[in-house]
């Protein structure tokens, strides 16, 4: 007996959307998800609380904690959409078949939009480890050891955490493990393309894992180098370097990471060294034209250089002439996977209102995630018009949760 041909009802595609939506998001699915409803209640934007901090006093006297609380805010405004076209005589399909011609790709395209713009907050992150033997591509256990390592300086919960490969990465590394004698874990590499866990993390692929091009730094030798401005004492979000190339352009580029000589990562739990240099991620793009002689930059960096207190980030504050040492060569692209705590980044999507004159759409919505689906007739050619909207917000809430895993440069 053939398939019964059902007219397809919006409420029907949107479901079948949504499904195949949330079935093709992968950074989507690992991030903290649990602001939605604060949206509902009160618009596009939210402000978010970070956890107060403190440090505790030794004896019997009383002392005062000074609070300080920080916040950010996280908006919902990326709205994007698929739209297609098709005779009327095809909404006579099975939703099998209408899925398949129609509402798959069309998911699978948003999915990886939402992942391509969640993996684009690697920009926000300043850890960063890469294999023993240079810049290339992550292939053994130890880059997974080394990244978990960090995480673990930064005092990241065990549970919940991740890593996000690109192909060449996840694969390199699934040869890596085929040897592996926990069978378990190589069986399930060499057949599903999903590492399992390792390292404590839950290993994924994403071909939306994005490469970042370092900025011209000229840091090859000593007369060369980048120091921290003549000013030294850099504190919060800016630092002043010195000292580039004579003649020569420096451009450092947003996402460029660096660390200064002698400073170094502290617990922030403890606030005692941890023993690794402090990372740094510039934050926005500077450059300064070289000159005959040495040429001061400004530089947003990210974390805050705090040295005493409960928000403690480093050791020690540079003096004048710390040397700067960038990571990796200069106008390079390098592949950025990520390690990370779910709570490292949030994705918020938001159900679309249907507008005024819509008499044929549907908005499905399960579990934090959503999608809208509107059809409208062109009388002229009997073609239905169909669009799928998606509304979403992407946000980094504590990029000290995260690590990124050098890949192998361009």
């Amino acid at each position: 007996m053939g398939s019964t041909h059902t007219l397809l009802t919006p409420t029907i595609i949107a479901k079948e959307a949504l499904m195949l939506l949330k079935n093709n998001l992968v950074m989507g699915a690992r991030v903290h998800r649990n602001y939605e409803k604060e949206f509902k209640k009160i618009g596009g934007t939210v402000t978010i609380r970070k956890p107060v901090k403190f440090r505790v006093t030794t004896g019997r006297t009383r002392t005062t904690s000074m609070i300080t609380e920080n916040s950010i805010t996280l908006t919902v405004s990326s709205q994007k959409h698929v739209s297609w076209d098709f005779n009327t005589k095809d909404l006579t399909l099975t939703i099998e078949e209408y899925s398949e011609r129609y509402i798959a790709p069309a998911a699978a395209v948003l999915a990886n939009e939402i992942d391509a713009d969640l993996l684009s907050l690697y920009v926000d992150v300043y850890n960063e480890v890469w294999e023993s033997t240079g810049y290339v591509t992550p292939e053994s256990f130890i880059v997974l050891g080394k990244a978990a390592q960090r995480l673990d300086e930064e005092a990241v919960p065990q549970n919940d955490r991740c890593v996000v490969l690109n192909p060449a990465a996840n694969w390199s590394m699934a040869n890596a493990m085929k040897n592996m004698y926990v069978t378990s874990v190589s069986d399930k590499a060499l057949r599903k393309g999903f590492l399992a866990p390792i390292a404590g993390m839950d290993i994924y692929m994403d071909q939306n894992v994005k490469a970042h091009t370092t900025g011209t730094f000229h840091d090859t030798g000593s007369t060369d180098s980048i120091i921290v401005g003549t000013s030294g004492g850099n504190t919060g979000t800016v630092i002043s370097l010195a000292h580039f190339r004579v003649a020569t352009t420096i451009a450092l580029k947003a996402g460029d990471t660096f660390t200064i000589a002698d400073v170094y990562a502290v617990n922030p739990m403890s606030g005692q060294s941890t023993g690794t240099l402090r990372q740094f991620v510039v934050t926005a793009d500077a450059s300064v034209a070289g000159t005959t002689t040495a040429s001061l930059a400004t530089v947003y960096v990210q974390p805050d250089m705090i040295s005493t207190g409960p928000y403690k980030t480093v050791d020690t504050i540079p003096a004048a002439g710390a040397l700067i040492t960038m990571t990796g060569y200069e106008t390079e692209p390098y592949p950025v996977n990520l390690a990370f705590h779910k709570n490292a980044f949030a994705l918020v999507m938001v159900p679309l209102e249907m507008p005024d004159g819509a008499v044929w759409g549907s908005t499905a919505s399960d579990s934090g995630f959503s999608i809208r689906i509107i059809k409208s007739y062109d009388i002229n050619t009997d073609d239905d018009i169909i669009r799928m909207d998606v509304l979403y917000g992407v946000k980094t809430l504590y990029p000290e949760l995260a690590c990124r895993i050098r890949g192998a440069q361009g």
